[in-house]
């Protein structure tokens, strides 16, 4: 019997170990840029989601360029997401909480001008871009992409509404008063701002915005 028939023995090793298929950071004997695994790779290609949509619009998007951006192979996204639809949702999604901080300063006025210079902001950013993009695309109408993004503003609008009711204890705006009807009165111009006129939104649009939503709800005009 030779020696490349023996069974493996003491001293004497067995077969050689297959080797590894090649890992998604690897194409075509082509090392692609890898940034692990798991929760950190979600979230650069949410956040490559979000960055291809501000500049390229829904209807340019591709997984493969979002694939690209994150640093990853095409392979891994498709593991996790579908098409690019289920991409956009998780993405929306994830800007649900984000960005724009509910302040409490103690008073009304400085509660809703602090609130709406952080929408401005918002709304000046990519993540905004990005949301602004699905809302003005063929997608607006996808189940799926319609709910994640009701939820976005339908989640912002309930965080934020405590202002109104503080207010309200404090004496500062009439019993009475509709706290949604308030922070929508708010946040309007801002966005007809963004879609309608393409004038700019800054801390000064912010607080033009804060002041007539304001005089509307002392006069009763916000009930």
């Amino acid at each position: 019997m030779s020696s490349d028939s023996l069974p493996p023995g003491p001293g004497r090793s067995g077969p050689a170990p297959s080797v590894p298929a090649p890992s998604d950071s690897v194409e075509a004997g082509r090392v692609r840029p890898t940034i692990g695994r798991g929760e950190k790779v979600r979230t650069a290609v949410l956040a490559a989601t979000l960055a291809e949509l501000a500049e390229m619009r829904y209807a340019a998007l591709t997984v493969d360029a979002v694939a690209r951006r994150a640093g990853v192979h095409k392979t891994t996204v498709y593991r996790r997401w579908k098409d690019k639809d289920g991409l956009i949702v998780d993405a929306l999604a994830g800007q649900i909480a984000a960005e724009i901080p509910i302040p409490d300063t103690g008073t009304v006025d400085g509660d809703l001008r602090l609130l709406a210079r952080g929408l401005a902001a918002w709304l000046r950013g990519p993540s905004g871009a990005a949301v602004l993009a699905v809302m003005l695309s063929e997608a607006a109408q996808a189940p799926g992409l319609a709910a994640a993004r009701a939820q976005i503003f339908d989640d912002r609008l309930q965080r934020a509404e405590p202002i109104i009711t503080r207010a309200v204890e404090r004496g500062e705006l009439p019993a009475g008063i509709d706290p949604a009807a308030v922070i929508k009165a708010v946040a309007a111009p801002l966005y007809f701002r963004v879609l309608i006129t393409a004038e700019p939104v800054d801390d000064e649009a912010a607080d033009r915005s804060v002041t007539a939503a304001l005089a509307a709800a002392r006069n009763g005009g916000l009930g």
